[in-house]
């Protein structure tokens, strides 16, 4: 039977992270930290999403708000504009789940509609009261992210007792909220939210122990692609974090504390997998008994 933690319900699909689904990002908006603006248009959004799924993303994460740090709330009506017709168009030709990064809630509701199977709510439910209903009445996976603040304050001097207990602590009582709902939970994937409302030092500590997560008995998303506090480890700008993004992604994998990587970097990532499954297997089959050799 397949460990639980590993399950993912997405509406007709299940998706078994074994040992980690790669989630690559489709940013519709002109302002994302990463690649702001170049993929704003449908046309050019669609095209980077086949591309990414070419690359082996097991599905794609499509934003039409940025969640940067200082980032301003998008209106409905524009974020409607952006991301409804990507998702349509991807959901028909990619071939693969499609997620909506979304705290809106109607958002949510048409994208479900156009075809996505999840929804990746960096609120965790908290930003729309109606968002639960939605992520419930369509059987969609929902991903439960943990922030401290806003996008716009959230790294305006964040600070925790023990990062890793109060993140842990949140996630656990979303989780059972989601519960609550009615939401199943096995549609339930938890974000502890890197770079979310944490200084470098508290996304360090986090990820160190992220395997304390893995008792609330659920995957765990990790988004640590070229992320800020990468940059302040290596001294490198945005375009040279990705040796430090993968460092980061298997060292998570390694303790069994990860199931979801979203990223930028699809093909990278997914060779990082590939090899990471492949010593995974050879580790688990029993050596074999050494061969005799002739002495002298």
């Amino acid at each position: 039977m397949t460990d639980p933690r590993l399950r993912w319900l997405c509406r007709d699909r299940t998706l078994i992270a074994a040992p980690a689904l790669v989630m690559g990002i489709v940013n519709v908006t002109p302002d994302s930290f990463s690649d702001g603006g170049r993929f704003a248009a449908p046309d050019a959004a669609v095209a980077h999403g086949l591309g990414l799924v070419a690359e082996g993303a097991d599905l794609l994460d499509v934003g039409g708000e940025s969640t940067r740090p200082g980032a301003q709330p998008v209106p409905l009506d524009e974020e409607l504009r952006r991301v409804v017709p990507a998702v349509r168009e991807l959901a028909a030709r990619a071939g693969v789940p499609i997620s909506v990064d979304t705290s809106k809630a109607e958002v949510a509701r048409k994208a479900l509609a156009a075809g996505a199977h999840v929804i990746n709510d960096v609120t965790a439910l908290t930003g729309d009261a109606d968002m639960g209903a939605v992520v419930r009445d369509f059987g969609a996976g929902v991903v439960l992210m943990h922030m401290q603040g806003t996008p716009a304050t959230m790294q305006v001097a964040p600070a925790y007792a023990d990062v890793v207990a109060e993140v842990t602590a949140f996630l656990e009582a979303r989780l059972q909220a989601a519960l609550d709902l009615g939401i199943a939970g096995e549609q339930v994937v938890l974000d502890p939210g890197i770079g979310f409302g944490k200084t470098a030092g508290h996304n360090l500590e986090l990820l160190a122990r992220l395997g304390h997560l893995r008792r609330l008995g659920r995957p765990v998303c990790l988004g640590v692609s070229r992320k800020g506090f990468l940059g302040r480890v290596l001294a490198r700008p945005l375009e040279g974090r990705l040796a430090g993004s993968l460092a980061a992604a298997c060292f998570a994998l390694g303790r069994g504390a990860a199931q979801v990587l979203r990223v930028h970097d699809v093909a990278a990532t997914r060779d990082a997998v590939t090899v990471y499954r492949a010593l995974q297997g050879a580790a688990d089959r029993p050596a074999a008994p050494p061969s005799e050799e002739n002495g002298r």
